[in-house]
């Protein structure tokens, strides 16, 4: 198995960075990474897991919805979503970099999202259901943007409190 890499937890600012387009010159570093990330997220585990959550100010997100035996992972560089479905869905999310918390965020229920795989190839592909909300999750990301950021100010209150609670008591256990 490979080296994992470590996740970034809430409130590193590195979390909050708006990411930089991958170029031809970072080919070399996400080959290097991502089979990193892939094992990190798995071993998390996780569903998807974008760079700015490992520390990378790049633009650029790996997700794996199928069941353990299955894997069918997908890297998405330079994502962008090209249209999004009228229709919405209510889904409880969660994210590695805020671990342990959850609550229900509303987004489109169908995108479609033009990206570059790890071989440099354009393609464009329409999600619905729990890929689609994945892959929204994990833009955000690339934006600066966490799961939280979608809640009332109540509840991105409450949770952030429950993190940091959680934090100190694993520190001190």
């Amino acid at each position: 198995m490979d080296e994992t890499i470590p996740i970034l937890i809430y409130p590193d600012p590195a979390l909050r960075a708006r990411t930089r387009a991958v170029t031809a010159a970072d080919r070399e570093t996400l080959q290097g990474v991502l089979p990193r990330m892939f094992a990190a997220m798995y071993a998390a585990p996780g569903i998807g897991l974008a760079a700015p959550q490992v520390g990378l100010p790049l633009r650029f997100c790996i997700v794996d919805l199928a069941p353990n035996d299955e894997r069918q992972p997908l890297t998405l560089i330079n994502p962008e979503i090209l249209a999004a479905s009228q229709d919405v869905m209510t889904r409880e999310e969660g994210c590695l970099s805020l671990p342990n918390q959850y609550a229900d965020v509303t987004r489109p229920d169908g995108i479609r999202v033009r990206f570059q795989d790890p071989e440099g190839r354009v393609r464009t592909l329409d999600m619905e259901g729990l890929l689609a909300t994945c892959v929204q999750h994990e833009i955000d990301h690339l934006n600066g943007v966490l799961f939280i950021d979608h809640l009332s100010a109540l509840k991105r209150n409450m949770l952030v409190r429950r993190l940091a609670k959680e934090q100190r008591q694993a520190r001190q256990a």
